[in-house]
């Protein structure tokens, strides 16, 4: 904004820049979609929806993969916490490079702000990977799929919210399909322990809470993408490597997976790439197509995932799973309608039986003419 006085004249006159010359430099156009250095504007937008979907599946199939493999490795379990460390070590270079690659380099949002975000980033990820030495994979990716349930919680309790019915309604198949699947993998796993469900549970109240904490960061004070990333990971790397130096979980750790390093820095250093690659897609979509379609494609690959972790991993199987599992998608299907109750119209029942009745008039008609 620049402001000119002149004396002769007694006026300010203030000359707003437009929408293009406020942008960063390295930022093209206010439409340009860039991923992985490919500008998906130049596409049409069938052609951006079959590369973001493809982006999505790919990555994130691979991700969970190489999750579960970690966690198959004879010995590994208990080590889920430097797992995280690792895993957040690798994000913070990869933001680091992704932030060196564009001309604004400046951190916007507050060091405060960061401290709380990676505290519950840690939450988020630390417990959720901690989790897998206790849970089948399937389970977690379950659990993962209702962060409705402690975000409807603490609408609640902490700001008084009311919900509608649709809304009850998914928290109650959310929960439902919940308990029946977590009492399928307690009857048909014999390792299961109840400590998995407490922990994968806590990181689904903090993975409620971070998506707020970020969105609110990121639009007060104009933070990107890659600058979220590296703050966020960098700070609670140093979390997570105080607290394994001061329980002493960091010298087994680093022993056991010296003896295993395919196994386990190979396999973690993809499984944290594909993890940084996916989430560039699913924030692709989000802006291209609106969070509706985004959450249908996310939730299409959670699908997936457990599918393929019931083939490729050798674990008991039972119909329970497939019912609950349906509950579950049922109710992220409610939630979805009753955030976008006005892009959505679902039939009602009068207006089918209205329809029916035309439709048979028209069919009465034509016969009788």
């Amino acid at each position: 904004m620049d402001l000119k006085f002149t004396s002769s004249r007694k006026y300010i006159s203030i000359s707003v820049p437009s929408k293009s010359q406020t942008m960063s430099p390295h930022i093209k156009s206010v439409d340009d979609v860039v991923v992985l250095g490919m500008n998906l504007s130049k596409f049409s937008k069938p052609t951006q929806f079959f590369i973001c979907v493809s982006g999505v599946f790919m990555f994130y199939l691979i991700y969970g993969y190489l999750q579960e493999l970690i966690f198959s490795v004879e010995g590994f379990k208990p080590f889920g916490w430097y797992l995280t460390l690792v895993q957040f070590g690798f994000y913070s270079i990869f933001g680091l490079i992704e932030l060196q690659l564009i001309q604004d380099k400046r951190r916007r949002i507050p060091g405060k702000t960061y401290m709380i975000i990676a505290f519950l980033t840690v939450g988020t990820m630390g417990l959720s990977n901690t989790s897998l030495g206790y849970l089948n994979y399937p389970t977690q990716v379950i659990f993962k799929c209702c962060k409705l349930i402690p975000v409807m919680i603490g609408g609640v309790f902490i700001q008084g919210k009311r919900y509608n019915i649709v809304d009850v309604s998914a928290a109650l198949c959310m929960s439902l399909g919940l308990i029946w699947f977590t009492l399928a993998d307690s009857t048909v796993a014999p390792n299961f322990n109840l400590t998995g469900v407490v922990l994968i549970s806590l990181a689904l109240c903090a993975d409620a809470v971070i998506g707020n904490v970020q969105e609110k960061a990121m639009k007060l004070h104009n933070g990107s993408n890659s600058e979220m990333v590296l703050y966020s990971y960098s700070i609670g790397f140093v979390y997570i490597l105080f607290g394994l130096t001061c329980t002493s979980g960091l010298s087994p750790a680093v022993t056991f997976c010296s003896k295993h390093l395919v196994q386990t820095y190979g396999y973690a250093f993809l499984f944290s790439l594909t993890g940084y690659f996916g989430i560039s897609f699913v924030l692709a979509l989000i802006k291209i197509f609106g969070a509706l379609l985004a959450v249908t494609v996310t939730t299409g690959r959670k699908a997936m995932t457990i599918v393929l972790s019931f083939l490729f991993f050798a674990k008991p199987f039972t119909l329970q799973y497939v019912w609950s599992g349906l509950l579950v998608v049922l109710g992220i299907f409610l939630n979805v309608y009753s955030k976008n109750m006005d892009k959505i119209k679902l039939p009602s029942v009068h207006g089918l039986w209205k329809k029916t009745v035309e439709e048979r008039k028209t069919r009465t008609l034509s016969q009788t003419v």
